[in-house]
């Protein structure tokens, strides 16, 4: 924390001070990630999970990111959803994609995603007759939108 904060020209922050500012940012996280989805349709989405360690209850533990984006009615990419799980499996999965379409995730007609069972069970439970390919790029290595790795049929869709 003291890295971060020295690399924003701050030289010193008490512990309050720093409670207030992670208090604030709760704040603005949690309003993020439950901001309507009203920017769609969202044609295209991409979802994937990233493994990370943290610190928790003293020890460092495995966490999963789960993570949706998709390219808004306008053709800009969005990150749609972020939720942090014990588990990679089918329950947060399924959880992950209903929180989507409560907030209003419509209009998407492909997902691509890696092959994880839960996964491609939650989305076709969700999101009833959306395509759904295989791919090959993930996040976790550094992966961009995977849209141009889409042949040209998948690509004109949205046309």
């Amino acid at each position: 924390m003291e890295k971060l904060v020295e690399s924003l020209g701050i030289t010193r922050l008490s512990r309050s001070q720093v409670s207030t500012m992670a208090q604030e940012l709760d704040a603005q996280v949690e309003e993020f990630r439950s901001r309507p989805l009203d920017q769609g349709p969202y044609t295209f989405v991409a979802a994937d999970a990233l493994v990370l360690k943290v610190r928790e209850g003293g020890r460092v533990v495995n966490v999963h990111a789960l993570l949706a984006t998709g390219v808004n009615a306008d053709g800009h990419r969005e990150i749609l959803g972020l939720q942090v799980t014990s588990a990679e499996d089918g329950a947060g999965w399924l959880g992950f994609f209903r929180d989507l379409t409560a907030r209003g995730l419509s209009g998407v007609r492909l997902v691509t995603s890696d092959a994880h069972a839960g996964l491609v069970a939650a989305i076709g439970a969700t999101l009833p007759g959306t395509a759904w390919q295989r791919s090959s790029v993930n996040i976790s290595s550094g992966g961009k939108f995977p849209l141009v790795h889409l042949h040209h049929r998948e690509r004109t869709l949205a046309a």
